[in-house]
């Protein structure tokens, strides 16, 4: 495997990374979701490195790795994308959990839970279904322009599908209510890491 050369798609299901969890050993798991969903609620001894963060700094972050990584979100998209970033870097081991952290949940997994706050994604629909309502109900009643908002959105989501990115779930996670006590910085990340692989943390 070359460091240009993509690994294959490959996942975990949650019973499996529960049986991997008892035997840590070179195990890291990342949650690659922003920082308020994190303290939400997240795989206990996982670590938070948010997808735009590990997208920046990927090359330092991938040396940092052992043999067993798994990557974890809501609902496996934003780890694929990490997987495919790592995949460049040399990572070609990387494991995306199906399902992400509330599939690991509903498995019996262990977790943390804070505050409890809708996750991005479910964010992301509502301002999405709100927008084309608006749009439509403004062109009946307002001005038919205002369907515009409607045919934008779908734009929108076709674009995000085609990409496999989201600009609305980038713009929302920057909105005061999706900010977390502390966000995860370059040195923090990279720091937080254990060297070349090693147990989870607590």
């Amino acid at each position: 495997m070359t460091a240009n050369t993509p690994a294959a798609v490959t996942s975990v299901d949650a019973e499996t990374l529960r049986t991997w969890m008892k035997d840590p050993e070179d195990l890291i798991v990342i949650d690659v979701r922003f920082a308020a969903e994190f303290e939400a609620m997240h795989i206990r001894g996982s670590y938070n490195v948010p997808l735009p963060l590990l997208s920046e700094h990927t090359d330092e972050l991938a040396e940092r790795l052992g043999k067993r990584v798994v990557l974890v979100c809501q609902s496996g998209t934003r780890a694929e994308q990490a997987r495919t970033r790592l995949g460049g870097a040399g990572i070609g081991s990387a494991h995306v959990l199906a399902g992400g952290v509330p599939a690991f949940a509903a498995a019996g997994g262990d977790v943390v839970r804070g505050r409890k706050r809708w996750d991005l994604e479910r964010q992301v629909r509502m301002v999405a279904g709100s927008t084309v309502v608006l749009g439509l109900a403004g062109g009946r009643f307002v001005s038919p322009k205002m369907r515009m908002l409607a045919g934008g959105i779908g734009a929108g989501l076709a674009f995000s599908a085609a990409t496999n990115s989201c600009a609305m779930g980038a713009a929302l996670a920057k909105m005061p209510w999706n900010k977390a006590a502390s966000e995860p910085t370059r040195e923090s990340a990279i720091a937080s890491l254990p060297k070349q692989g090693g147990p989870a943390a607590s």
